[in-house]
């Protein structure tokens, strides 16, 4: 009798033994997809293909935030000539800077002040990494009136 309590005594010590292992193992497992997989805003920086022009957009680290530039365009486009500013239609496309002042909003976002070349207008802008290789680019006016174009990094 004695023996058959230590048997099951031990038994259970086990399944114990056993079950909070797997708890503990559930929980390691649950955890590191977020930590290996999760896109970051850092993950913005590189270049970027934009799907409409084909044109090459650097992000870059500047001060605290992140700014974009034109790196290379092929839509033929060389000056900012759709400037409204007369004095700034001269200034060269390659170079010139589309995404000023942008901060860290989230986890895996990018809020600041874009330029559109092909109209010369400046609007609210939001890069939302989607994966290490796709953004989601955002332009407003007006908080409602929004276009979002998916890009992807270029190779």
């Amino acid at each position: 009798m004695h023996r058959a309590l230590m048997h099951r005594a031990l038994m259970r010590r086990a399944l114990m033994h056993r079950a909070l292992m797997a708890a503990l193992a559930s929980a390691l497992a649950l955890s590191l997809p977020t930590q290996s997989f999760a896109q970051r805003a850092e993950d913005a920086i590189g270049v970027w293909l934009n799907p409409e022009n084909g044109s090459h957009i650097e992000f870059y680290a500047c001060g605290e935030g992140v700014c974009g530039r034109i790196l290379k365009v092929a839509d033929g486009q060389k000056s900012d000539d759709k400037n409204p500013d007369p004095a700034k239609r001269q200034r060269p496309i390659v170079g010139l800077l589309i995404m000023e002042g942008a901060k860290k909003t989230g986890a895996n976002r990018w809020v600041g002040t874009l330029y559109n070349r092909e109209n010369g207008k400046s609007y609210s802008g939001t890069v939302t990494v989607k994966s290490r290789d796709a953004l989601d680019l955002s332009g407003c006016v007006a908080a409602i009136l929004c276009k979002t174009l998916t890009w992807t990094r270029a190779r």
